[in-house]
C-alpha cells in the first residue's frame, strides 16, 4: 500500500513552496530562494509521479464502472488491464522515490586506490583501476584532481588519491569501495601463467569544513623535502607536508605540489574526508548487523569484484553479476554495474521498509 497521506503532505508542501517563491521577502533573499528551490527540486519528482498515480486511479475507477455497460464491457476490460499495469508501475516508482536518501550522494568524492597483494602486478592493476575510474568520470563529465600519487619503481601506482567533482558523484562511485581482484597473465610472465593480484579502493564523501572541525591543537604538522625520481626539482624544496591527527592517529602526506601551502590544503581535504568516513562508520556500526552487511557499506575487507582478463569477464560478488565485456569496463563503461548495484540496494531498502 502506498502512504497516500504522506504523498498528499509532500504535494501540499510543493505548492506551498511555489507560493513562497513569489513572496516579496523571499525574492529579496537569495539564500532563502536557493534553499526553497533546492527543496522544490528534491520533491518535484514525487509530486509529478503522484499526480500520474491519481490520474490513473481515476481511469481505473472509470473502467470498472464501464464494465457494467454491455456495449462498453469489452473495451473497458482491455483498458482496465492497461491502466492497472501502468498504475502499479507508477506506484513502484513512488515507493523508490520515498526511500530515505543518503545525504552523501550528491557530494564530491575522494577516491583512494592502493596496490594490494601481488607485487609489481598489483601496482599495475592499481593504475588500471585509476584509469578505469578516470574514464568513467569523463563519461559523466566530472572532473578529477589528483591529490597525491606514489608511483611504483616498475610502473603502476603504490597509491593514488584523487578528488572527483561533479553531479551525484558519491551515489555512483560508492559501489567501487572494497577489494578488487585481477586474474591475468603479467607482461613479465614468460610461461603464460595466470596470476592473481589485488588492489583496494576507498571511496570517501568529501567533507566540508562545517562537517568536520579540526582544531589546530589536534594536528601534528611535519615539513620535509618531497620524495620522487632523482633529479626532479620537487626534491630541492621543503614542500612535502605530513599531517597527523593526534586524537585518531590518522596520517596524511602530500608532496605533489611545489607549494607547501597547496600540499597542506590537499592533505587537509583528504584528512577531513577520512575523519568524516570514520565518524559515519562508527554510526553505522551502532545500528544493526543487517545495515553493516548492506551493499555499498564500503568495508575495505570485502572482495567486491573480480576482473578476469583471459575470459574478458568481470564479476561483482555482492550481487553475483557476471558481464563478459571486461574490455569495455576497463574503458570506463561501468553503467551496467552501477545500475544493477543501485537496484539491489533499493530492493534491500524496500525490504527493510516493509
Amino acid at each position: 500500500m502506498l502512504p497516500v497521506d504522506k504523498l498528499a503532505g509532500i504535494e501540499r508542501r510543493f505548492y506551498e513552496i511555489e507560493r513562497l517563491l513569489c513572496e516579496p521577502e523571499v525574492l529579496r533573499d537569495p539564500g532563502k530562494q536557493r534553499e526553497l528551490n533546492k527543496e522544490r527540486s528534491e520533491i518535484e519528482p514525487v509530486v509529478r509521479s503522484f499526480a500520474e498515480f491519481k490520474e490513473l486511479e481515476g481511469l481505473v475507477a472509470d473502467d470498472r464502472a464501464a464494465l457494467e455497460d454491455p456495449e462498453l464491457r469489452e473495451l473497458a476490460q482491455e483498458e482496465l488491464g492497461k491502466h492497472e499495469k501502468e498504475r502499479e508501475r507508477i506506484a513502484d516508482q513512488l515507493r523508490l522515490l520515498l526511500l530515505p536518501t543518503d545525504p552523501n550522494d550528491a557530494r564530491n568524492t575522494v577516491v583512494e586506490i592502493r596496490s594490494g597483494t601481488g607485487g609489481e602486478e598489483a601496482a599495475l592493476f592499481a593504475a588500471d583501476l585509476f584509469r578505469m575510474l578516470t574514464r568513467f568520470a569523463e563519461h559523466k563529465r566530472w572532473t578529477i584532481e589528483v591529490l597525491t600519487l606514489s608511483e611504483a619503481s616498475a610502473g603502476g601506482f603504490k597509491e593514488v588519491i584523487a578528488l572527483v567533482s561533479g553531479d551525484d558523484v558519491y551515489s555512483h562511485l560508492r559501489y567501487e569501495a572494497g577489494v578488487h581482484r585481477v586474474q591475468r597473465v603479467p607482461a613479465t610472465e614468460a610461461q603464460g601463467r595466470i596470476h592473481t593480484s589485488t588492489a583496494t579502493v576507498a571511496v570517501l564523501p568529501e567533507a566540508d569544513e562545517v562537517d568536520v572541525t579540526i582544531a589546530d591543537a589536534d594536528l601534528d604538522i611535519s615539513i620535509a623535502a618531497s620524495g620522487g625520481p632523482g633529479g626532479q626539482g620537487v626534491n630541492t624544496t621543503n614542500s612535502a607536508v605530513q599531517l597527523r591527527h593526534i586524537p585518531t592517529g590518522l596520517i596524511v602526506k602530500c608532496q605533489d605540489e611545489r607549494s607547501q601551502h597547496k600540499n597542506k590544503a590537499r592533505a587537509m581535504k583528504v584528512l577531513r574526508s577520512r575523519l568524516l568516513e570514520l565518524e559515519q562508520r562508527k554510526q553505522e556500526e551502532a545500528v544493526t548487523a543487517e545495515r553493516r552487511g548492506m551493499v555499498g557499506s564500503g568495508l575495505r575487507s570485502e572482495k567486491v569484484r573480480t576482473y578476469n582478463f583471459p575470459q574478458n569477464r568481470v564479476t561483482d560478488h555482492r550481487i553475483n553479476l557476471t558481464l563478459h565485456k571486461l574490455d569495455r569496463v576497463m574503458e570506463g563503461d561501468l553503467d551496467d554495474l552501477v545500475v544493477a548495484l543501485r537496484a539491489h540496494r533499493q530492493a534491500e531498502l524496500l525490504r527493510r521498509e516493509d
